[in-house]
């Protein structure tokens, strides 16, 4: 089983990389049900892509050797789980998103302590 962690994660880290290659060379239109942005949201869209990019190659790195990378692998779990609480935070200050980020939120915060469990019942 701790080898089907390595290939979801591995997964996993792929569409963050490809989702934010998207943000880089579309900027906001990749969003779906976004509107036109100025030039400052459009920056800060990209911006935003390069360290998900980031965070995709991190957890492609951890997967490599879970064992090992447990701690840096939790980490980025709690700052996926916590980018969930920051859409709740939207939520209640601005309203609902789409039904997508509806349901990426839910990911958000469902994934990540299912994630950190089955780390833990093979590698702690």
């Amino acid at each position: 089983m701790s080898a089907a962690l390595k290939y979801i994660i591995i997964a996993f880290g792929a569409a963050c990389i490809v989702i934010s290659l998207m943000h880089i060379a579309i900027g906001p239109a990749a969003i779906p049900g976004s509107i036109p942005v100025n030039p400052t949201m459009d920056s800060e869209d990209r911006f935003y892509a390069t360290l998900f990019l980031g965070f995709g190659a991190a957890l492609i790195w951890c997967s490599r050797d879970l064992s090992q990378r447990g701690e840096p692998f939790k980490l980025l779990l709690l700052l996926f789980f916590l980018g969930g609480i920051a859409r709740l935070v939207s939520a209640v200050q601005v309203g609902l998103p789409n039904t997508f980020f509806q349901i990426m939120w839910t990911f958000e915060l469902i994934l990540p302590p299912i994630f950190w469990a089955w780390h833990s019942r093979f590698f702690d």
